[in-house]
């Protein structure tokens, strides 16, 4: 069984036994339950039929013989994989799918919201094809609750339900399971933030190799971080001192506002471990709370300087980031700091290839966890203070009006995802985490060129992530909470005025769901 009861609030139970052993189970109260143990069968016929015609249900079997005919399917991606299409081909056929299946990439949107509401559209309007779709984590549960993906508990043959059940990242897993913990998503890897850093400029300014190392594992405070990247602004000719994303995007609720909010011990419902995945209305709703607060203004202060009536105040240095990083998304924030106009940088893990290319800075680039506001002793929830990775991560889900046809190569397509020869691949070529964790483990993956140098940092984020409260009216509530941050941020609001509209609009919300 998934565990959807409470924790009890005085266990201090940690993100990093949350995150691995519960993950985000309790996911949109009523659709967490039995995880099931059996599968599809491994020979049945097809959704459409034998003339491979359109499917439509979301539970037939699907025959995982694999194709005899040549066949080609489109997988919806981005343009990142799109752009390592040839190597990616090669990957899957590494992995075993056979020559007479072709996987056309469709290169969609980088911003995930874009992505969002180009598959709602195709999946409500009946579209056979893409086949595969690229799923973001955090918007899969709605899908789902709307029976618009391909059940894989009931189509895909038991052994490959139950490898993802017991060997895959379980945060990740729960992520995309339904009502009774049956499977609409193989996730294709987690995602764990880390801060990227220019060694050379810091050398500039005074520090060195101990102090690399000690960072690479040991996260700094903010306030800390603020004042390093004010002395290595003053002491080298770049533009910006810390790029990252802040636009009106699902990005900057789940993602880079959890992590400030977070690391100061801030939630959006109180206790997160007790309240992250509901239930729904009957929850607290704590984002005027004054962790939350103190977050918001630290941010005013390093984009709008320590004159800020608003700012934190203290120690902190000002005029960091620039006002820029209003309107900007992942990659807006990154090609800056590639560029070399950058000393600091919160991005994903598809960054450190690009950025530690040796055309680009090589072993000068270092990388080391989000940096904390209050220690975890020192913050009152669980779960809360401390370093915190907001936890991102992608499924591979499956369009049930595809043709039978389409669907039985699908199948093959998926199978060869799940080798760890692809996995392995695609954290070299793309930076994807490995979905299954004793992989991040391995020799394997810390022989991997470029990033292989920072498995370390990268184990300390995901045992540090934290997830966004995923449910049905997650969507609803993400684009309130990216307005009124992103007005905060940017001296519209006052940060308690924008956090008390916020709990208003949550309020409602989680009211009249």
């Amino acid at each position: 069984m998934v565990d959807t009861e409470p924790h009890d609030s005085e266990s201090g139970v940690s993100r990093r036994s949350f995150v691995k052993a519960a993950g985000a189970s309790g996911v949109a109260v009523g659709l967490a339950g039995c995880v099931s143990t059996g599968g599809g069968s491994s020979d049945g016929n097809g959704g459409g039929g034998s003339d491979g015609g359109s499917g439509g249900s979301t539970d037939t079997p699907i025959s995982t013989e694999e194709p005899t005919e040549e066949i080609t399917i489109q997988w919806a991606a981005d343009t990142r994989v799109a752009n390592a299409s040839e190597e990616i081909q090669q990957a899957l056929t590494d992995a075993g799918l056979p020559d007479n299946i072709t996987v056309e990439i469709l290169a969609g949107s980088q911003v995930t919201d874009n992505r969002q509401s180009q598959y709602q559209q195709w999946l409500s309007s009946g579209r056979e094809d893409p086949t595969l779709m690229m799923m973001d984590s955090g918007w899969t549960i709605p899908f789902i609750a709307r029976e618009q993906l391909q059940n894989l508990s009931q189509s895909l043959p038991s052994e490959m339900v139950s490898e993802v059940e017991d060997e895959y990242f379980q945060a990740s897993v729960n992520t995309a399971q339904g009502p009774n913990g049956d499977l609409y998503g193989i996730p294709l890897f987690p995602d764990f933030p880390t801060m990227q850093y220019r060694k050379d400029l810091l050398r500039n300014a005074g520090y060195g190799d101990s102090d690399f190392e000690t960072w690479a594992t040991e996260s700094m405070s903010w306030q800390e971080f603020s004042q390093v990247t004010r002395e290595a602004l003053d002491a080298n000719d770049v533009e910006y001192g810390y790029t990252f994303q802040a636009n009106v995007y699902e990005g900057l609720s789940c993602c880079d506002f959890n992590e400030f909010m977070t690391s100061w011990g801030g939630a959006y419902f109180g206790d997160p471990s007790q309240y992250l995945f509901g239930p729904i209305g009957d929850r607290p709703i704590t984002v005027d709370e004054q962790p939350v607060i103190d977050s918001i203004k630290m941010v005013r202060t390093f984009i709008h300087g320590t004159d800020d009536p608003e700012g934190i105040g203290g120690d902190f240095a000002g005029n960091i980031a620039p006002e820029a990083v209003l309107q900007w998304t992942e990659e807006p924030s990154r090609k800056p700091f590639t560029s070399g106009d950058a000393i600091m940088h919160r991005n994903w893990p598809y960054a450190i290839p690009i950025n530690g290319a040796e055309d680009t800075f090589g072993e000068d680039l270092g990388v080391m966890p989000i940096p904390y506001g209050v220690t975890a002793d020192e913050a009152e929830y669980p779960m809360t203070g401390g370093p915190v990775a907001a936890l991102g991560g992608w499924h591979m889900t499956m369009n049930p009006n595809s043709s039978s046809a389409k669907k039985q190569a699908a199948v093959s397509v998926l199978r060869a995802m799940m080798k760890e020869s692809f996995a392995l691949a695609m954290f070299r070529i793309i930076g994807w985490i490995p979905p299954k964790p004793t992989l991040l483990d391995s020799d394997a993956a810390a022989e991997v060129d470029i990033i292989g140098r920072y498995t370390e940092q990268l184990k300390v984020a995901g045992e540090n992530a934290i997830p966004r409260p995923v449910t049905v009216v997650w969507p609803q509530q993400s684009g309130r909470i990216a307005s009124q941050v992103n007005a905060a941020y940017a001296q519209e609001k006052t940060p308690q005025q924008a956090m008390s509209d916020l709990k208003s609009q949550l309020e409602q919300i989680e009211n009249s769901a």
